[in-house]
């Protein structure tokens, strides 16, 4: 793949990411932005200290919603873009749509999933501000494991399919990738820090809703990206352009 071509995948994949980030940021204004509201008003409810207001919350909602989401496709559209130049044809006989989704779909679980399962995110009002630091840095951390065991579960499902078939191999590698995790979130600490008297309801609707938004950006993503790409790819290329006959008298 020469370097024309990866950088055209590169400028779809980020505009495959913004149009995945504006339909991300539908169902983030839509479904999250009410249980952040809640959120807030409980915190308001139960704090005997009132800080000033640098941000307004409708600021919050709206501009500074649409720009870390819309910042967010974009950036990611482009990784998973040179991701795609790197996946493509290496681990399968898979035309660029498939690609892509297969692509997606291993990004939602490797950088959203994994971690979101032992550290899910939390609304406002929920987590010890003093913990903050520990709590990045366990959630990149799982994150960080995520992606490095569905790279190696990758390998080791190309490298088993010659002895075991296609079939077998991937079972082995997708219960390699399970019990890697699961050993992953035996030995890294829990964190728990909801405090009391706050909604159960609330809390599982945000953490849903959140999982929706990155559901659809990676769903939009692949869809997306695996029509641009393919277009790229299966783009005539120019002709060369023929040397004149000499003219006979």
């Amino acid at each position: 793949m020469n370097s024309t071509t990866v950088r055209n995948l590169l400028v779809r994949g980020m505009l495959a990411g913004l149009a995945a980030g504006v339909l991300a940021l539908v169902v983030a204004y839509l479904l999250g932005e009410p249980q952040v509201d809640a959120a807030i008003a409980f915190e308001e409810a139960h704090s005997h200290e009132h800080e000033m207001e640098v941000v307004s919350r409708g600021l919050q909602s709206t501009a500074g919603l649409a720009t870390g989401v819309l910042v967010y496709g974009v950036a990611l559209g482009g990784i998973a873009a040179l991701a795609f130049c790197f996946a493509l044809g290496r681990i399968g006989r898979f035309g660029a749509r498939a690609t892509a989704a297969l692509l997606s779909a291993a990004a939602l679980l490797s950088v959203y999933v994994v971690p979101f399962l032992k550290y899910p995110a939390n609304p406002p009002s929920v987590g010890d501000p003093d913990t903050i630091g520990k709590r990045t840095t366990l959630y990149f951390l799982m994150m960080l494991l995520g992606v490095l065991l569905a790279v190696a579960a990758t390998l080791l499902g190309r490298r088993l399919a010659p002895r075991l078939g296609n079939w077998n191999a991937t079972v082995a590698a997708v219960v390699g990738f399970a019990a890697a995790i699961g050993l992953a979130y035996a030995f890294l600490p829990a964190v728990n820090e909801v405090p009391a008297g706050f909604s159960a309801t609330l809390l599982w609707q945000f953490r849903l809703s959140a999982l929706a938004v990155q559901l659809v950006l990676w769903a939009a993503f692949g869809l997306v990206f695996g029509h641009l790409a393919e277009r790229v790819l299966q783009a005539p290329r120019e002709a060369p352009t023929a040397e004149a006959a000499p003219v006979t008298s």
